[in-house]
Parts: C-alpha cells; sequence; structure tokens
C-alpha cells in the first residue's frame, strides 16, 4: 500500500496543475520533513489562488522553519490581509503573533 506521501507525489504527477493535489503533496512532504521540496508546491497554490490563505500560511511558516525570515515575513502578511478579509479570526491570531516574533 502507497503511502500518503506516494499517493499525492503519483496524483500530482497525473494532475500538475491540480491545485488541491499540490497543496496535500506538500503537506505530506512537510510530514516526511522534506519542508525544502514542500515550498514548490506551496508556491504554486499561492500563485494560483490569490485568495487562498491556507497555502500562504504554511508556506510561511516553512519558509520560517528555514530561517528564511524576510522571504517568510511578506508571506505571512499577505495570508494576514486575506484572514481579516475573509474574516478568520483565529488563523489572524495566529499570523498577527507570527509577525510579532519577527519584529
Amino acid at each position: 500500500m502507497p503511502s500518503r506521501l506516494e499517493q499525492f507525489q503519483a496524483l500530482a504527477a497525473r494532475q500538475p496543475e491540480n491545485q488541491l493535489f499540490r497543496f496535500s503533496l506538500a503537506q505530506a512532504l512537510e510530514a516526511e520533513s522534506r519542508a525544502e521540496e514542500a515550498l514548490e508546491h506551496y508556491r504554486f497554490c499561492v500563485a494560483a489562488k490569490a485568495d487562498w490563505m491556507m497555502p500562504r500560511i504554511l508556506l510561511g511558516k516553512v519558509l520560517l522553519r528555514l530561517g528564511r525570515r524576510e522571504e517568510a515575513g511578506t508571506v505571512l502578511r499577505e495570508a494576514l490581509a486575506l484572514a481579516v478579509a475573509q474574516h478568520h479570526e483565529d488563523p489572524e491570531r495566529e499570523l498577527r503573533a507570527l509577525l510579532a516574533d519577527l519584529g
């Protein structure tokens, strides 16, 4: 039986423009401690849908873990703007805390 990662790798390979497959693949890569590889898939999702907040949050967090603070700040500020506009209070609080820690 293929792993979750293998399943999403196969799905994304067959349908590389499918945003949900790429998003799920990024999450599966992260779960396997392959954050650097997850970046391209989160970036694809961010570029594909301007109002999709969650891949921006997760991309920002990955960038933070990789020590790319400036880039993370930019992405997290975009996610915060979406959280506010879409009335997502919990993500808004989390994003404000992450950005405050960035200084």
